[in-house]
């Protein structure tokens, strides 16, 4: 079993390995974001960092954006125009291996403006170090593709959805975008406010053209109504959950459609949950939920038991036989048995909650689950967050056993909770968090990060203190596998470095 060590860590020690980098050296704009880029298979490609240079019209701003390999080295930067909306970027490569600038904030004073328009994303070419605009595609109702590279302002878009649904009753609702497997996939339906019909799904081949539709939802209206939710798609199937309602009777079904010829492969029922469990099986919040592996795909949803009882549920797709394994977990009796004054809705003591933070997903169907506690705001109160709560199952969805971490009561910002990473070609993982801990000895307060491994299926945490410079804020990010990134930073003296720290295997 391998063993993971900190072999030196700390801003002003002795250290056996660091590669640096300052990142207000590498351009000279407004540095306003930095984040890891990761490709399909979840590989950390390395990072972004983005630059402002503010207005260079009315109507324009000037960014720039540098690319860093996963040593810290820089490869690749450029500048760019956009419209004046958008204040930063978060990057992601995609499936071309093209890296995309999505949008992430913005100013919304600049949404009120008479041409306010949605921003779009950049496309960077890495092999050319070009950068683009993103060419979004709109499917009409008639049948034909129609490409934007300008989308039309929030005035034109509210004034022409308006005319539209007064002439026809109802609005024509269209998404489209290129998929790896081939070609183009299509989602079109009929909004009429207070329901949809008419849905369809259509796959398009790489010339745009029609190949095969599939059409669900036909007469829908507010009582009876079906809709699809996609779990996975590959080169050969698109599996997906049909839920039929009609009014308080709702029925589920594994919906698997032939990629190539659109007819359906399997429609079994999905039986033994919850309703509201089911249909939310894809969802929980501010999570990635799911994984895929070669034959299965693995989803963790909440377990809606009633409105008093809640807990976990797990979902496995073989995507051979088409076979679905539900299992759950509820707060009371399985963790309530782990978790001292644990209820059944997930509270915990003196108005906390359990909020799920991450869940780790393992090749043989094993899921871990991160929980913190959570106090919301009250009239006069900020929000709260204490111990961290592991919950540690094996491939039955049974509960192993539960992690508590106690650590210092947090107000407003919650940081403590950093990140996480799968070891050795995914079958492991390290998670990280860190907390303003008093030292027993000088009784001064100081960070400690905490590096928690689960390594054939057995934990083991260390625990690191880390090291800060006066008026420096060091916050720990995600690195290259048996690293962590360190990124030191005072924006008034203008001081914002990154450097790795290896761990030791």
């Amino acid at each position: 079993m391998k063993k993971l060590t900190f072999l030196v860590f700390g801003l002003i020690q002795t250290i056996a390995y660091s590669q640096t980098q300052d990142l207000a050296s590498l351009a000279s704009g407004k540095n306003v974001g930095m984040n890891a880029l990761f490709d399909t298979k979840d590989n950390l490609y390395g990072y972004v960092s983005i630059y402002s240079y503010g207005k260079t019209d009315n109507k324009k701003q000037k960014f720039e954006y540098v690319i860093l390999d996963k040593n810290l080295n820089p490869v690749a930067n450029k500048e760019f125009e956009a419209g004046l909306l958008v204040s930063n970027y978060f990057g992601y490569v995609d499936f071309k291996g093209q890296i995309i600038l999505q949008p992430s904030d913005i100013n919304y004073l600049q949404a009120f403006s008479k041409d306010a328009a949605a921003p779009v994303s950049m496309v960077i070419d890495p092999k050319t170090n070009t950068v683009k605009p993103k060419v979004y595609y709109d499917y009409q109702e008639d049948g034909t593709f129609k490409e934007i590279s300008q989308p039309k302002t929030f005035k034109e878009e509210r004034k022409e959805n308006r005319a539209e649904k007064k002439e026809k009753g109802y609005n024509y609702v269209s998404a489209v975008g290129e998929i790896k497997e081939g070609g183009y996939l299509a989602l079109e339906y009929n909004d009429y406010g207070k329901y949809i019909n008419k849905n369809s799904l259509i796959k398009f081949d790489d010339n745009k053209k029609e190949i095969w539709r599939y059409s669900y939802n036909t007469n829908g209206d507010k009582k009876i109504f079906s809709d699809l939710t996609i779990l996975e798609k590959d080169e050969n199937r698109i599996y997906g959950i049909l839920r039929k309602v009609n009014d308080d009777d709702k029925t589920f079904s594994l919906l698997v459609i032939d990629m190539k010829t659109g007819k359906e492969l399997s429609n079994k029922p999905i039986t033994g949950l919850s309703p509201e469990t089911i249909y939310n099986i894809d969802a929980l919040s501010g999570i990635d939920n799911d994984k895929t592996f070669d034959d299965k795909v693995v989803l963790l949803g909440r377990n809606y038991i009633s409105k008093e009882n809640r807990g976990f549920a797990r979902f496995i797709l073989d995507k051979n036989n088409y076979n679905v394994d539900l299992k759950t977990i509820s707060y009371k009796p399985d963790l309530s048995n782990h978790i001292p004054k644990l209820s059944a809705d997930g509270g915990v003591e003196n108005g906390y909650y359990l909020q799920t933070k991450d869940a780790y997903f393992m090749s043989d169907g094993s899921v871990g689950i991160l929980s913190e506690k959570f106090k919301p705001a009250g009239q006069y109160n900020a929000p709260k967050t204490t111990d961290l709560v592991y919950i540690n199952t094996d491939k039955d969805f049974k509960v192993k056993d539960v992690q508590v971490f106690e650590k210092e009561k947090s107000k407003w910002v919650n940081s403590d909770y950093l990140f996480s990473q799968y070891l050795n070609d995914g079958k492991d993982v390290v998670f990280f968090f860190r907390d303003y801990q008093k030292d027993q000895v000088t009784k001064e307060k100081k960070w400690n990060l905490f590096i928690n491994t689960i390594i054939d299926g057995k934990f083991k945490q260390e625990v690191v203190p880390i090291s800060e410079k006066d008026n420096y804020v060091v916050t720990p990010y995600v690195a290259k596998e048996g690293y962590i990134l360190l990124r030191e930073f005072n924006e008034k003296e203008k001081f914002n470095k990154i450097r790795l720290e290896r761990l030791n295997y």
